[in-house]
């Protein structure tokens, strides 16, 4: 693996709040994204979030309503469309401690393979909108804020190649009240990351794919969407490496351990005995065990597993109801099977898991005819 040369990855100190103010300074909340300090006066957004703002329309604010909170007005120093990438500089001098300098972040890239990372961001969706209790209790007004959302989930890598976004399935919140409203408005330009990397930048929270879905765009692909000045500004200033082979990549699958066993040729009709010493194996595990997490995984693979699986609130039947719905679209087993396994990691659990699984395909393998 190519390691992050000690530099650290997600720090929510440098995790910024972008206020953008409202046009033609009208009364109102204005915009709002989510962005990071990638170096000691800079922070990278998503273009879409400061569009059609001047100069001094934009501020940032870290660690709010915390003991280290601050923050600063900006201005854009680069902004593309074409790859929805904005960098701010911050013009008022960050105080005390923040103002040594910030390491810049690593820069990576994934795999175009049959892959599900692992993966997080964190930023201040609409969906976060609180009131404050005490200042309404002081002054008799209400007062509205934006907590934190740290969003953890899987990447598909495949998904999105034509828009040339990475896909990211996460814990989807409950729908805005106001259809027309995103409930997911404000994350973008957060940052995205897979094991201490920096990969992409939320973009897009597209409504037809859930509200467990969101769109981010890849750091890889800003090398075509730039040019040279705006690659050269972002060296300077936020670190990226000057070309695509400076990005960091994790490791081809090692070879040191077996593939696990595919369970696509299993038969539709399969009767539940078959299945449980399989449902045995998931229901013991914390990932399964969790509904939070177990709605995250199904959210990772087909669509109509979770859409058409007979949930039941009993957790038993529930995953004996989603491995039989799994039967029923081949490749989908063992994609769960596979977003168990990532998110658990290894453990003695997993490798029960993988023991099961192994059991059951040999019981199903189908044997060449004899001649």
């Amino acid at each position: 693996m190519q390691e992050p040369d000690g530099r650290p990855g997600l720090d929510p100190l440098r995790v910024a709040e972008v206020m953008v103010r409202a046009a033609g300074g009208a009364q109102g909340p204005g915009r709002r994204g989510s962005g990071y300090r990638v170096g000691p006066r800079w922070v990278l957004t998503a273009a879409h979030v400061v569009q059609g703002s001047t100069q001094g329309d934009v501020r940032v604010r870290f660690d709010a309503d915390r003991p280290d909170e601050w923050n600063a007005r900006t201005r854009v120093a680069l902004a593309s469309d074409k790859a929805d990438l904005a960098l701010l500089e911050i013009t008022d001098p960050p105080p005390g401690p923040h103002a040594a300098p910030a390491v810049p972040p690593v820069y990576g890239d994934l795999p175009d393979t049959d892959l599900h990372l692992p993966c997080s961001t964190l930023g201040f969706p609409r969906f976060k909108l609180r009131t404050d209790r005490m200042r309404s209790l002081n002054d008799g007004s209400p007062s509205q804020y934006r907590d934190s959302c740290h969003a953890n989930g899987l990447t598909s890598v495949l998904s999105n190649r034509r828009e040339g976004t990475l896909e990211l399935a996460v814990t989807p919140p409950a729908a805005d009240p106001d259809p027309r409203r995103s409930p997911w408005e404000g994350m973008s330009g957060a940052a995205v990351w897979q094991d201490g990397r920096l990969v992409g930048l939320v973009s897009a929270h597209h409504p037809a794919d859930g509200l467990g879905r969101l769109a981010a765009t890849r750091v890889s692909h800003w090398y075509a969407l730039l040019n040279p000045a705006e690659l050269s500004t972002l060296h300077e200033c936020a670190g990226l490496p000057l070309d695509p082979a400076g990005l960091s990549r994790p490791d081809p699958v090692a070879g040191t351990s077996p593939s696990p066993v595919s369970l696509a040729h299993l038969p539709s009709t399969l009767r539940l005995s078959e299945l449980a010493g399989l449902a045995d194996a998931l229901v013991v595990l914390p990932t399964v065990a969790n509904r939070t997490t177990l709605d995250l995984t199904l959210s990772g693979i087909d669509p109509s597993v979770a859409a058409m699986s007979p949930r039941s609130p009993i957790l038993r039947p529930d995953v004996y109801g989603i491995l039989r719905t799994c039967l029923h679209y081949p490749g989908s087993l063992d994609q769960f099977l596979e977003a168990v396994r990532l998110l658990e990691g290894d453990s003695a659990g997993v490798a029960v898991l993988d023991r099961e699984a192994t059991e059951l395909s040999r019981r199903h393998r189908r044997e060449p005819d004899a001649r």
